[in-house]
């Protein structure tokens, strides 16, 4: 039996992949901005730009699972990176 939904609407689960990747780009750039140095502030930036970019494509759940994985543990190191700092 063939799906009637449109071609371009995502399954669910992809959907709330891209939903948590979205979520946790901003988290980090939240976070970023938090940073007192502006220089520091725009490598940091940069750095989740390209990182988020370089893994736009991926299409394997469990590759991205792993990446937002890596990505909550980065997040968590900034947290406590920034909190040391002041």
């Amino acid at each position: 039996m063939s799906s009637k939904l449109p071609k371009h609407v995502l399954p669910f689960r992809k959907f709330m992949l891209s939903r948590q990747t979205l979520s946790l780009y901003r988290d980090i750039l939240k976070v970023i901005r938090q940073v007192p140095n502006s220089d520091h502030r725009n490598q940091l930036k940069e750095w989740a730009r390209q990182d988020f970019k370089k893994n736009k494509y991926e299409k394997e759940e469990e590759v991205i699972k792993m990446l937002h994985t890596r990505g909550r543990l980065t997040l968590k190191e900034l947290k406590s990176a920034l909190k040391l700092a002041q």
